[in-house]
């Protein structure tokens, strides 16, 4: 049982939440030489269940809406299949979706208490956005924007916690990883876009159709790799950030297969999976280079 709640659950996905939080710290880190470790648990704790908050109501939501029955499942897109097999009761994705925002929110809520309205604003964001998310957000199109600032603001919220300042510089880390994370869900998004359209899901892919779409794959790296190279040029970045740039080839790859493979589920899942691959790793190469303080 415990497996089919990680599957629900999405497990590996949440990977983008810990890499949000570790900007957040390392950029920290890289200026003060200093990490408040229970500050640090305790984002890492309230961040985590939020994310896992917006996956839960997504399966319920898409189930209920008909549209997991109507996708054509793949490791990377579709939903989970746990609620279409019967693995669980959708009412019991529905509580655990509602506990997971209420834990994430009162965890939250301690560093509303302790860094004021700051904090208020993005959780109050974030709650309010996790939970309209499968409804009113993915109906009016905003589903990648909404992806882009939750990543944005993770980075700028464990930083704020941290340091006390929203600064130049962990707006543009937000920009980064946002923008990665948007890409992972955009791409995704393509062998869901029959199930979606017939049940009034809009997704970027839908609105500008799929052929139009796949040229667009180029505008989120295009974004992440600007922020990062303004953030380096105007020295508020460490030079050593530039290794977030090793994962060009892949992405490249990635790009070309998508313009290729748009419109075939199959052949589309070995680059869905080399994007997801492509934004860990560039994620991760850029809290690397803050941690090597050049």
């Amino acid at each position: 049982m415990l497996t089919v709640w990680f599957q629900v659950i999405r497990i590996r996905f949440l990977l983008a939440s810990v890499i949000a939080v570790s900007v957040g710290l390392s950029l920290n880190w890289w200026q003060s030489s200093t990490i408040d470790i229970f500050d640090a648990a305790l984002t890492l704790a309230g961040v985590i269940a939020l994310h896992a908050s917006v996956d839960l109501l997504n399966d319920f939501w898409d189930f209920k809406r008909g549209i997991d029955t109507k996708t054509t499942r793949t490791k990377m897109s579709g939903g989970t299949g746990v609620l279409p097999k019967g693995l669980l009761k959708p009412s019991s994705v529905y509580r655990a979706g509602i506990a997971s925002l209420i834990i994430g929110t009162a965890l939250g809520g301690y560093f509303v208490i302790t860094d004021g309205i700051t904090i208020a604003l993005i959780l109050g964001f974030a709650v309010l956005s996790i939970y309209f998310y499968s409804t009113k957000i993915v109906d009016s199109g905003l589903g990648e924007f909404f992806v882009a600032a939750k990543g944005a603001m993770i980075v700028i919220g464990t930083f704020f916690i941290q340091s006390g300042e929203i600064t130049a510089e962990s707006i543009l880390a937000g920009i980064v990883v946002g923008s990665l994370s948007s890409l992972v869900l955009f791409i995704a998004s393509f062998p869901d876009h029959d199930a979606d359209k017939s049940k009034g899901r809009k997704t970027l892919v839908i609105i500008v159709g799929k052929q139009k779409a796949a040229k667009l794959f180029w505008l989120y790296p295009a974004v992440s790799y600007g922020a990062l190279v303004l953030g380096v040029i105007s020295g508020v970045f460490p030079l050593f950030s530039l290794l977030a740039l090793l994962g060009v080839p892949l992405l490249i790859h990635s790009g070309i297969g998508l313009h290729k493979n748009y419109d075939s589920v199959n052949l589309l899942v070995p680059y869905m999976s080399s994007t997801l691959l492509y934004s860990r790793i560039t994620g991760a190469l850029f809290i690397v280079g803050f941690l090597l303080r050049l």
